[in-house]
């Protein structure tokens, strides 16, 4: 990564995946993270979480993994908090872990009932270690009775967690979507969350960002890659979520993301002074 360090010199690093499991921190990312930044280099960790800057930052605090490995954060929690402002009468249903109540902080939002909701916001599972998309067939189909907005705070479809695999918001919005119920999308690969990423890296650097000078850094085909590519950056595969199946991983890739500009696929990120 020492080479691409000195190419590009902003870096748009995905969390969970990247820089910890969900349980534990990836020792040789994070020191690639902090050798990058004293190469000159600028961090800003783009993140799926429906949580704000502040949540994820406490998360990674808690995870133990060092402030100086990254210059900032955004996530999609950010921009969910804009979607949220926008819905008229201002009452929402949450759909999601009670852990994610803090997105509704300081808003002028009423959470209430779906019966009585003007949209929904969707942050994930309410029993995400033990529940499916399928567990939800009847209230998907009641939201879409009632023609309900479904905003989604997190468009990651599944993380994985320690040793195993865990559903997130992403994987209910594309079966609401499938009933053809509306979904607006706050994260990555949409537009809105890399707008935000890139005015951090100005403000970070006192620079206008170009697109040559960016890197995204994932491990989601259809979040990070596609993104990347919608966003014409250069971008590093991590394989991770994939059990660090290369073949599988590039054959990920040329399905979903044929015009991904993917310099490199790998396991983890590792410092190092090749090519």
């Amino acid at each position: 990564m020492h080479s691409l360090s000195n190419s590009y010199p902003v870096w748009f690093v995905d969390i969970w995946g990247v820089v910890h499991n969900g349980v534990t921190p990836y020792a040789s990312t994070v020191t690639t993270l902090i050798k990058h930044r004293q190469n000159g280099g600028t961090v800003v960790l783009v993140s799926n979480s429906p949580r704000s800057t502040i949540g994820v930052t406490k998360q990674l605090d808690d995870f133990g993994i060092p402030r100086d490995a990254y210059d900032t954060a955004v996530t999609s929690g950010d921009v969910t908090r804009d979607l949220m402002r926008q819905v008229p009468g201002g009452k929402l249903y949450h759909l999601g872990p009670a852990r994610d109540v803090s997105i509704f902080e300081g808003l002028p939002i009423t959470r209430v009932e779906l019966e009585e909701a003007s949209a929904v916001i969707c942050t994930g599972l309410f029993h995400d270690t033990r529940e499916t998309p399928a567990d939800y067939r009847e209230q998907l189909a009641a939201m879409r009775a009632r023609d309900l907005t479904m905003i989604c705070a997190n468009p990651d479809k599944i993380v994985r967690v320690g040793g195993r695999l865990q559903y997130c918001a992403g994987s209910l919005a594309e079966a609401y979507a499938a009933l053809g119920g509306k979904v607006e999308m706050a994260g990555k690969p949409y537009a809105p969350i890399y707008d935000l990423a890139k005015r951090h890296a100005a403000t970070l650097r006192d620079q206008p960002i170009t697109t040559d000078m960016i890197l995204a850094i994932g491990d989601g085909p259809d979040t990070d890659i596609r993104g990347a590519a919608d966003q014409g950056l250069a971008c590093v595969f991590v394989t991770g979520l994939h059990d660090g199946d290369v073949k599988e991983a590039d054959t990920m890739i040329r399905k979903h993301v044929a015009d991904a500009k993917v310099l490199r696929t790998v396991e983890t990120l590792e410092w190092d002074i090749s090519t």
